[in-house]
């Protein structure tokens, strides 16, 4: 029975007939015009050029633009040319406190002592639970209280204390009168560590960084740029704002910054004061933002196109080479 031939088909020198695939691919590989390559280089123009308009769409015409935030009226937010004076400090876990307790001298030439049994000198750290280590004097609760509060609460314990031992005292040369007002409390902040404010800025699509920075009653939206070195290479210096926190959530409290007009033109009516729990955030530039989100979704398609390219190169290597023996006897 004769055996039809159709185009492609070859006959070895045994007279068996097949259809060399291989062969094929292979002389298209030499004449340089890689399929695999191609096709590649196709799905991935295909893909860039969707995500592009995609993404063009998305920040221009498809999608509602977010209205602008307003500046509140002139005079009602403290900035850096109308800065008010921070209400009274309440002590919190973990700040640390300087004290100090000495009674004072009968006349004026004589100097303070220390108490008795057990001084209390020098730094002490707010527990916890809110209370302090004052030795055999005991652990007063001071969170939550003004340094003016816990000088009298801890001018109070102490001479209840030493009341109470003095008055059990056998020998008379221990009974001392030592009434409260006789004894001198000094109370401060050593470590503001309770009292911060953050600074935190969007990684154009690769997460965000934040910062912790004491306050201190004074800073304004410079200081903590400042703090963290100014804008990031991929930050926005025109999209910059104070979210002021607010309880339950309730409504939110956003303050625009003009960041341009406060470095360069020297504008200090949006350099707000800041105040215990301010979020200072600076977004990342749009372009930049979409940028990144691009190359995260083509990475891993080029990444797997690239296995799938060098896959099929191997393979069709080896293929050639074997081919290429059998036609070297024919």
């Amino acid at each position: 029975m004769p055996i039809l031939l159709t185009v492609g088909d070859s006959v070895d020198r045994r007279g068996v007939m097949y259809r060399p695939a291989v062969l094929n691919h292979r002389r298209l590989t030499v004449l340089g015009r890689e399929p695999t390559m191609s096709a590649r280089r196709t799905i991935l123009g295909r893909i860039a050029a969707g995500l592009m308009v995609a993404l063009g769409l998305s920040t221009t015409g498809c999608h509602h633009a977010a209205p602008a935030i307003p500046l509140p009226p002139p005079g009602t937010v403290p900035n850096e040319l109308n800065k008010v004076t921070l209400p009274p400090y309440r002590i919190e876990p973990p700040d640390q406190l300087i004290i100090e307790v000495v009674i004072a001298p009968v006349t004026p030439f004589e100097k303070p002592r220390q108490l008795p049994f057990q001084p209390i000198s020098g730094v002490h750290r707010v527990r916890l639970d809110g209370t302090i280590g004052l030795g055999i004097w005991g652990s007063p609760q001071v969170a939550g209280l003004t340094l003016d509060e816990t000088t009298e609460m801890i001018r109070q314990l102490v001479a209840q204390r030493l009341d109470q031992w003095l008055s059990n005292a056998k020998d008379p040369n221990q009974k001392l009168d030592i009434r409260p007002e006789r004894l001198q409390v000094v109370v401060d902040v050593y470590d503001y560590a309770s009292k911060s404010y953050y600074v935190f800025t969007d990684g154009a699509g690769f997460g965000e960084q934040g910062y912790r920075f004491p306050l201190t009653g004074n800073e304004c939206v410079s200081d903590a740029i400042t703090q963290i070195g100014g804008i990031p290479p991929v930050g926005s210096k025109r999209n910059v704002w104070v979210a002021r926190r607010s309880p339950h959530g309730g409504p939110e409290q956003i303050l625009p910054v003009d960041w341009v007009g406060i470095t360069q033109h020297g504008n200090a009516s949006t350099n707000w004061q800041l105040f215990p729990g301010d979020r200072v955030y600076v977004q990342s530039d749009r372009l930049i933002r979409n940028d990144g989100t691009l190359s995260k979704i083509l990475s891993p398609i080029e990444r797997i196109l690239g296995v799938t390219l060098l896959g099929s190169g191997t393979v069709n290597s080896i293929r050639g080479r074997g081919f290429g023996g059998g036609l070297g006897g024919f």
